[in-house]
């Protein structure tokens, strides 16, 4: 038979043919940009299109790169890029084409960290401060050095309250100087809450798949709860502190913000364990941590035969909202539907004392330990133009347009610079906590053979906060003309995340109540 292509045309096919065979990876990466789904997707699937070279890490950052330039001047969850970003997904992708197959399971996947997680490269740690712009830290914050080992990209930074909220009991939730007001992606109107605001924004509107958040007090289970995303807290000392801007190493805790509550064990995986650093509290917490890890606890009939405690007053007062109230009837029923065993009606003794800053002691506590804290680890950054407290006290004076001081103030900050003298109160604080956390929820769970405590999501914060006890929020519903997101927590006792992984994941599978934010790329 002869050829039927002209002799140029031959030529030109076997150079295209040749081509082909020596660029697999890019050619398939071009085909690869137009038929996989960026939007909402998960680590596994990231994975494996990376497995089927459908997929780069370097396409992956460019999507969302590309989605924080087009979104993030109006929902302003991310202050800073990583300006290595890219090279750090060629890096990757480099990396995954020696082996010829990915490695860990954040291998070449960005990740955004809340501004209070120290990195030390070119990107600035300020907990949203203009007085720490152009501070150094002198080593990488404990869970940024795993993420890293893990081969995770770190994208940037993410947007917060400036000093978790602490400076003023008047600026609104997630507002900073340095990025100005985070806005809710679902209803620009609703709060997007804080401190992880940003951590908890970006990974809504699909401007990363993974973040990382902290928590001292519902800084992880609020803004999951208003975002529509699944917030992990972990048990305090499970993962490291060490490098992270403090605010009570009593409370402190960093946890992972996701869409999916898998994404968020993977992430956990990765970011738990012993750092010499913060030696106290993750050699204690390290007896929690499963053999095989947490990916285990991820079953679809993990809600079968845990018993969940239900505490109507004043979780479940919902008769001035009865779609909300509708929200949750619905899900404790398909609870029930899939085996748990609700135990209704149930107290916790001195739940109104716990539930009062002033009255449980966490105000006077968190206002001392926090001026201790933060003097001590601004002492320790490589640079830094603030030393102290004072030193910031006095750079807010200095700088009062920028940081808003005449809107704002910083009342918070001088009532914790003149807690010096509270060393004793604090004693007393600490011990109240402490009775209150044993006498109330510990003996509820305890009593009543409880897996964990069923609450709407942000609800049961303080209880959470001054025992240092894990949760996880996952997304319950959106109610009102709107649309507003609302989530559901479940809490448990410390060392309890086996347990709230199997629920909260069966939970999750059986309602599938997610959806993304009409505001995309």
């Amino acid at each position: 038979m002869s050829n039927p292509f002209p002799p140029f045309l031959s030529v030109t096919r076997l150079i295209f043919l040749f081509l082909l065979s020596l660029f697999p990876t890019y050619i398939n990466g071009i085909h690869s940009t137009a038929k996989f789904e960026f939007r909402e997707a998960t680590i596994e699937k990231i994975r494996s299109a990376f497995e089927r070279q459908e997929l780069t890490s370097r396409q992956l950052v460019e999507y969302y790169l590309d989605a924080i330039d087009k979104l993030n001047p109006r929902l302003r969850a991310v202050i800073e890029v990583n300006p290595e970003a890219l090279a750090l997904a060629d890096k990757a992708d480099e990396e995954r084409g020696q082996r010829g197959r990915a490695g860990s399971t954040l291998h070449g996947i960005p990740v955004l960290l809340k501004d209070s997680i120290g990195t030390k490269d070119s990107l600035n740690t300020t907990a949203g401060s203009l007085a720490l712009v152009g501070s150094a830290v002198r080593r990488d914050a404990g869970v940024a050095r795993r993420l890293r080992r893990s081969g995770a990209i770190i994208l940037g930074k993410a947007s917060m309250s400036e000093w978790y909220g602490v400076r003023s009991r008047f600026a609104p939730q997630g507002w900073n100087a340095r990025v100005g007001q985070p806005m809710n992606p679902y209803v620009a109107t609703a709060s997007p809450c804080g401190s992880s605001t940003g951590s908890a924004i970006g990974v809504a509107a699909n401007m990363v798949a993974v973040s990382l958040g902290t928590e001292t007090h519902g800084s992880i289970i609020c803004p999951a709860d208003k975002n529509s995303v699944v917030g992990i807290k972990p048990t305090v000392g499970l993962t490291s502190r060490a490098g992270v801007v403090p605010l009570s190493p009593r409370q402190d805790t960093i946890g992972p913000i996701c869409r999916t509550v898998a994404d968020a064990v993977y992430v956990l995986e990765e970011i738990v364990g012993y750092d010499a650093r913060d030696k106290e509290a993750t050699e204690k917490a390290a007896k929690f941590i499963p053999v095989g890890g947490y990916r285990q606890f991820l079953r679809n009939d993990g809600l079968r035969g845990k018993r969940l405690g239900i505490v109507p007053q004043p979780f479940f007062n919902f008769s001035d909202q009865p779609s909300v109230a509708k929200i949750f009837e619905d899900h404790l029923h398909t609870m029930r539907r899939h085996g748990a065993i609700l135990v209704d009606n149930l107290v916790i003794s001195n739940i109104s004392t716990i539930r009062n800053w002033s009255k449980s002691g966490e105000s006077t506590a968190l206002l001392y330990e926090f001026r201790q804290n933060l003097n001590s680890y601004l002492k320790g950054l490589k640079s830094s133009s603030v030393r102290s407290l004072a030193d910031v006290i006095a750079f807010n004076e200095r700088h009062p347009i920028q940081e808003k001081m005449k809107e704002y103030g910083q009342d918070v900050f001088l009532a914790s610079e003149s807690s010096g003298g509270l060393a004793e109160e604090v004693k007393v604080a600490v011990k109240t906590m402490e009775e209150l956390s044993k006498n109330g929820f510990e003996k509820l769970m305890k009593h009543n053979k409880l897996d964990a405590l069923v609450t709407p999501s942000n609800s049961a914060s303080n209880i959470l906060a001054i025992g240092g006890y894990p949760a996880i929020s996952v997304p319950a519903g959106y109610y009102g003309k709107e649309g507003v997101p609302i989530g559901i927590c479940f809490g448990g006792l410390r060392g309890s995340e086996p347990t709230l992984i199997e629920i909260a994941y069966s939970y999750e599978q059986a309602t599938k109540i997610r959806k993304p934010p009409k505001i995309q790329v």
